[in-house]
């Protein structure tokens, strides 16, 4: 039986760092269910609405849709469950600090598939941008942009 060969993962989520100005990051393991990480390995995720939150002394995403896999039974998976993230206690205590500052949250960045095979999530923590702050990132994208097409 020849085993199936996955392209390597890689979601981004776009808006984070578009609406977010991230100061710290972490990268953490996911708690996923049954065929969710078949799905991951097809790259059939959606993080554009998602979100962290703390629940005591753990670290939650919610609103991550992740498809249900083709090819499963009705074991599938629940698409927009919450998903528990495997961090250390000293960085659920640092998160714990930071979420205390006002204005500040916790986004997920992005998803991978680590060499072993696990479901990676770089969660950042960051202040919301004002307008005036998202038109500074749109400019100097487009700034960007055009050097790299004259080159």
């Amino acid at each position: 039986m020849k085993k199936q060969e996955y392209k390597p993962v890689n979601i981004k989520n776009k808006k984070a760092t578009f609406n977010f100005e991230i100061e710290d990051m972490y990268t953490c393991g996911m708690m996923l269910q049954g065929t969710e990480i078949k799905s991951i390995r097809l790259q059939k995720v959606s993080m554009g609405e998602a979100y962290c939150y703390l629940d005591g002394s753990e670290v939650f995403v919610k609103n991550m849709h992740i498809s249900p896999y083709d090819f499963g039974t009705h074991y599938n998976h629940n698409p927009l469950r919450e998903r528990k993230l495997l961090l250390e206690k000293k960085e659920i205590n640092k998160i714990k600090k930071a979420l205390e500052v006002q204005g500040m949250s916790l986004i997920p960045m992005r998803l991978f598939v680590s060499d072993r095979g696990f479901a990676k999530l770089v969660i950042g923590v960051g202040k919301g941008k004002k307008t005036h702050d998202k038109r500074e990132s749109l400019k100097e994208k487009d700034a960007k942009k055009r050097i790299k097409e004259n080159l």
